[in-house]
């Protein structure tokens, strides 16, 4: 028999293993989520447009070549001067070839100035990529532990309707031997009927958590794992607003939209001033007659263009202090973001040692009630609402572990720091340096397109 036992317990303990083996970790979920959100796609499509708008501005510097040719016909009428038996008719044609091109020597700077603030776009696009990155990690946190909750409010709900169905079941044996009325009786069909309501009610929030979860992850959560212990927090809330002032990605896009802004007015600077430019023509009549070649200089500039340069000079000085301005507002934004991230922590720190408190006395007070129901010296309605008061203090209690468990999370999110790096996913990170190192020189057909051509299909997969 000891033997059986001991087999018994080594078959359940490896069968235990096995199924935590296979439990699905938070770890998991935010590697799903990182890797199948359609949000992020988006956002670094946006950042591959924008590093295309750094190589178009290189793209303007060099010189632009282009070819024209063309072909005609021409009919003189001839009838008057010709005799009878000659044509009526004289056919000329022509056809020529001309190879052009053109580049701007000097434009006061304007060139290098377009491609320093397209560099500073690309840059503020790749901070709104890691805020979005942000966003889709935190959402995976929170439907995780949302899952894991609704399960656990499922099986208080159970738990409460096997033992109401217990007290009607005491309630209807007592009733028979004349211990309580039809009342009592109909109080307790009436609490099993409300509970039975609130266990489908709970149900169905599992129903949409899961639902949540497929929508962030990818998949429809499995076996979950118990949530691993939380990332280390600063000490302080000055140290973690701190911490955000200086690198949260929504603080950095904004510094680099304000630097981009700065290099807008100079390039409507620009425009007040002349533009030197270089061309180089070769044309040939394809019939007859010689090859031309013609090299010129151009210096150009706009003496009156009716108040269009000064006005768009005076919107890009409007676009530097808006930039400006959002920048000032993003500190206070984040600054505030973390002060009341960590203060909904606090909150949900102290709800659940209150939490503990309730519970632990509500049981006391639903033992004792109970028992002194069965001397009579409690009405089953007694028996009833303790027994709600101590499920409403157990959810309220659960309720408050799993608002401080995403509450981490959020001031992670609030400082800036919860991306797949700093949490240590292991999962191969989006890069945004490839695509802009296969672009930024403006490729067209060579070594560097064809390496541009192998990251799209990476990216496709």
């Amino acid at each position: 028999m000891r033997k059986f036992l001991k087999l018994f317990g080594f078959v359940t303990g490896f069968a235990m293993a096995s199924a935590a083996a296979q439990a699905e970790t938070l770890a998991d979920a935010l590697v799903a989520a990182y890797k199948t959100s359609n949000l992020l796609d988006q956002n670094q499509a946006v950042l591959r447009a924008a590093d295309e708008d750094a190589a178009i501005a290189v793209a303007s510097l060099r010189p632009v070549l282009e070819f024209a040719a063309s072909a005609g016909a021409r009919q003189y009428d001839r009838s008057i001067r010709s005799s009878p038996f000659s044509a009526p008719f004289d056919h000329q044609t022509s056809a020529s070839l001309e190879l052009s091109a053109q580049v701007v020597l000097w434009a006061g700077g304007r060139g290098k100035l377009s491609v320093a603030a397209a560099r500073e776009q690309v840059l503020a696009a790749r901070s709104s990529l890691v805020n979005v990155e942000q966003q889709v990690l935190l959402a995976a946190v929170s439907a995780y532990v949302d899952v894991q909750l609704q399960h656990e409010i499922v099986a208080l709900r159970e738990s409460n309707v096997r033992v109401i169905t217990q007290e009607l079941r005491a309630a209807r044996d007592r009733f028979e031997v004349g211990e309580v009325t039809q009342t009592d009786v109909s109080l307790a069909e009436a609490a099993l009927a409300a509970s039975n309501a609130n266990l489908a009610a709970a149900q169905g929030q599992l129903m949409v958590a899961r639902e949540r979860y497929k929508a962030v992850t990818g998949h429809y959560p499995g076996t979950l794992a118990p949530a691993p212990k939380t990332p280390a927090l600063p000490g302080s809330l000055e140290a973690a607003k701190a911490v955000a002032e200086r690198g949260h990605p929504v603080v950095i896009q904004a510094q680099h939209q304000a630097a981009a802004a700065d290099l807008n007015v100079k390039i409507a600077a620009t425009a007040f001033g002349p533009t030197l430019g270089a061309s180089v023509d070769l044309s040939k009549d394809v019939q007859d007659g010689p090859a031309s070649l013609g090299v010129g200089l151009q210096l150009s500039q706009t003496v009156l263009s009716g108040g269009k340069n000064a006005a768009v000079y005076r919107k890009s000085m409007a676009g530097k202090e808006q930039a400006e301005a959002g920048l000032l507002q993003a500190v206070v934004q984040v600054s505030e973001t973390v002060g009341q991230a960590w203060a909904q922590l606090a909150v949900a720190h102290a709800s659940i040692e209150a939490g503990r408190q309730q519970v632990t006395a509500a049981q006391k007070a639903f033992d004792g009630v109970r028992e002194e129901a069965k001397l009579g010296a409690r009405t089953t309605l007694d028996v009833l609402n303790a027994e709600q008061d101590l499920l409403s203090a157990r959810a309220a209690r659960l309720e408050a572990e799993a608002n401080r468990y995403v509450g981490v999370y959020q001031v992670l999110s609030a400082m800036g720091q919860l991306t797949a790096e700093q949490l240590n996913l292991g999962v191969p990170s989006f890069d945004p340096e490839a695509y802009y190192d296969a672009v930024k020189a403006a490729p067209v057909h060579s070594a560097q397109g064809k390496a541009l051509d192998r990251i799209l299909e990476k990216i496709a997969d």
